[in-house]
Formats: structure tokens, C-alpha cells, sequence
């Protein structure tokens, strides 16, 4: 049997995760390969850091882009700063902060769990209480922006919180980074981690993170030994520090990092805050077309990411069955519930590079047309809606 190349399919992904990829990220792929170590590759290198600073609006120095996916980077904020015995107060309101108790736990830390419901932001007045009963806790960990149901959190006063307590700060923006506003050093947070494969428009395998001076400090001063050789950063430093020469680390995956700077350097011509409006357009549209289909959101307006966006799927409806349908006839891509919304949800995806009027209007009409198949939603009026919604921001000169 002679197997041939493979030849994907071409899609439009506006699911969860990963999100199309603009065109020029994948020609940035295809150029030469040159030597990890290469001065002109160590030079790329330091752009980069320069590159993920504007976009994390930070001056750490501590800036890198992990040579794996987003789990690695927040694996890569646990083992560094967590050491067996301490205590972290971890906020669960979705999938990712349960996965953030679990690395607390590998490193033989302590969780105290602050719990909202999923949907629902962070409640600073619980994380409040839980600083104040537990003055002994040495970090904070909660998710920016939670991809398992679309809700943001107040990542500025839950910081605020944690600098009056004398905590550290995790947070994950994996799905919040460029898609929705984030001041890293304005907020005080200590270390974050994101991924490439949402609102970077950038593929899948890397983890842009970030590490403010208090965290370094705490890094350096550890008791016991980083128990990830890979993802220790004393030693990953010594390729991504400062200066033109590098101590091996590890192979860093050249043509992955070359797709990364693209990402970042598309992020930077069109300006950050022209990006996070841009999602909110879009957002507007695609909100506009879902009511005019009888959808509800799962987060409230005021907690709501543009850039993932929870309906539920109509009473009686195999949601499995539409995303099939979707997938098939119209090439179309969104995402299913998680946790105690699985069957329940649908996750719609604007990210990046995808959060165009193309899609807005691709994903309505095809959505309209299979819900319409099922006699569950009127033909016709997700489409006007959303074209209402774009005229009238277009008048206004507002962006959502």
C-alpha cells in the first residue's frame, strides 16, 4: 500500500481554538531553515521578545515564547514558581482553572479553591475572603479570559487583590492575548501565559509567556530544584537571554518561531488597540445575527469575550449532529460545550485573523440555514441582523 501526501481540507475554523491562520504567517513557515544558533535566528530572537512585549503591554525582560503549546506555558508558570508546601489560591469558574489546581498540586503546593459558577467571571469578593482567610498563600492563579465558556474576569483588581496580600499572580490569557485588553505591567501581574493559536492567528506549538521582576525574584530563590528540566527557566534563560550569545538549550522549533514573528509583526502594523476593536466589531455583528435566531448567550453582556462567544443550542436540537452538518455541507468549524455544558452549548469562535465579516456572515447563514432545516429558526433574519448591526456601526463610527 503506498500511503500519499496528506492534503487537508480547507476550513473555516471558528471554534475554540485553533483559528485560521492569515496567509502570510504560513509563508513565513515555508522560508530556509537556518541554524538555532545562527546569529541572524538569535537576532530574530530578540525582535520577538521586543514583539511579545508590545502585545503583552510589558517591560519584563522575562518575555519568551515557550517552545510548546499553551499547557506548557502554564506548566512553565507552576513548577517555576511553586515549590512543595505552599499554599496558591486557585480560581475555578471553568476547565483551565481546574487544570490549574491540578499543576498545583503535581508540585506539591496546596490549592485553595475559590469557585464560581461556570459563566460567571471571577468574584473578587470571594478571592478577597480567601486572601484574607489564608495570609500564609503565596500566589493567586485565575484565567483571564476562560475558553471553556467565553466569560472575562477583572484581571486588574483581582491583581490589585493579590498585591495587598503580598500574593504572586498567575493568570492565563491563552484565549485573551490581542483579542481582548490586557496591560500586563499597568495590572501588576507576575506571570502569564498565552498560546498562539487564537488571537495571534499564528499556528498551533507555541506559549508566549511573560515574568515581572517580583516572579523572577522568586524563581531565583527557590529552595528546591525546578522539577522540570525542560521547562526550568534558569537554564532556558541561557538561550533566550540577553545579549548575542546563547547557551544550547534545546532545538527551538525554527519555522514555528518564524510563523510567530509574522503573527507578531501583523499584530504590531495593525496596533493592538486597533485589534481589540476590531474583535468587538465583529463580536457585535455575530451577536446581533445569533438573537435575531432566538439564541441565548451563556455570559452576561458586561463579562462576555468578543472573541468566544457561548449560545445555547435551542431545545430538542442534537447540537453534535448540527455541528456535523455544518462541518460537511458549508466546511465550517465551531466548538461543543464542556464540563456541565457539554450538549448544552455551542462555542462560536472570532479570533484573530478569522474575526472578519466573512466569517461572521459564513458562519450565520450556514448556522441559520441547518437550525432552519430543522424548523427551529425563521430563514433570513440572522443575516439582516448581523448587516443592520455592521451598517450601523459603520454610521456611528463605533465599534460595537
Amino acid at each position: 500500500m503506498t500511503t500519499s501526501s496528506f492534503l487537508p481540507p480547507q476550513r473555516t475554523l471558528m471554534g475554540p481554538g485553533p483559528s485560521d491562520v492569515n496567509p502570510r504567517v504560513l509563508s513565513a513557515m515555508s522560508r530556509p531553515i537556518i541554524g538555532h544558533l545562527d546569529p541572524v535566528f538569535v537576532g530574530m530572537m530578540e525582535e520577538m521578545k521586543g514583539l511579545l512585549q508590545y502585545a503583552f503591554q510589558t517591560e519584563n525582560a522575562l518575555t519568551l515564547p515557550v517552545s510548546a503549546p499553551g499547557s506548557a506555558g502554564m506548566e512553565t508558570c507552576f513548577v517555576n514558581l511553586v515549590e512543595p508546601g505552599d499554599k496558591v489560591i486557585v480560581c475555578i469558574n471553568g476547565v483551565f482553572g481546574t487544570r490549574m489546581k491540578e499543576n498545583v498540586e503535581r508540585c506539591g503546593g496546596t490549592a485553595v479553591v475559590v469557585e464560581d459558577d461556570w459563566g460567571n467571571p471571577v468574584s473578587p469578593d470571594k478571592v478577597a475572603d480567601a486572601l484574607k482567610g489564608n495570609p500564609d498563600a503565596k500566589i493567586l492563579a485565575f484565567v483571564h479570559a476562560e475558553t471553556s465558556t467565553g466569560a472575562r474576569s477583572d484581571v486588574e483588581t483581582l491583581c490589585r487583590l493579590a498585591r495587598e496580600h503580598d500574593c504572586l499572580t498567575i493568570v492565563d490569557s491563552v484565549t485573551g492575548l490581542a483579542g481582548s485588553p490586557l496591560y500586563v505591567d499597568d495590572w501588576g501581574v507576575d506571570a502569564i501565559y498565552s498560546g498562539t493559536q487564537k488571537c495571534l492567528s499564528c499556528t498551533p506549538g507555541l506559549s508566549p509567556v511573560s515574568f515581572s521582576q517580583r516572579a523572577v525574584d522568586r524563581i531565583q530563590a527557590r529552595s528546591h530544584k525546578v522539577q522540570s528540566w525542560f521547562l526550568d527557566l534558569n537554564l532556558v534563560m541561557g538561550y533566550w537571554g540577553g545579549g548575542s550569545k546563547r547557551a544550547y538549550h534545546h532545538t527551538a522549533p525554527i519555522n514555528a518561531l518564524y510563523a510567530l514573528h509574522e503573527s507578531l509583526v501583523i499584530l504590531q502594523e495593525e496596533g493592538l488597540e486597533n485589534s481589540w476593536a476590531r474583535h468587538c466589531r465583529h463580536h457585535d455583528a455575530l451577536r446581533a445575527g445569533l438573537e435575531a435566531m432566538g439564541l441565548e448567550f451563556l455570559v452576561a453582556e458586561e463579562h462576555r469575550l468578543p472573541q468566544l462567544n457561548s449560545v445555547y443550542v435551542p431545545e430538542g436540537v442534537d447540537e453534535a449532529a448540527v455541528r456535523g452538518e455544518l462541518l460537511e455541507r458549508y466546511g465550517l468549524e465551531i466548538g461543543a460545550g464542556l464540563g456541565p455544558y457539554a450538549g448544552k452549548v455551542w462555542r462560536i469562535g472570532l479570533m484573530g485573523y478569522g474575526a472578519n465579516e466573512r466569517n461572521v456572515l459564513t458562519c450565520l447563514s450556514a448556522l441559520e440555514a441547518v437550525l432552519a432545516d430543522r424548523g427551529v429558526v425563521e430563514p433570513g433574519r440572522a443575516m439582516a441582523a448581523a448587516r443592520a448591526a455592521y451598517a450601523r456601526m459603520d454610521a456611528t463610527g463605533s465599534t460595537g
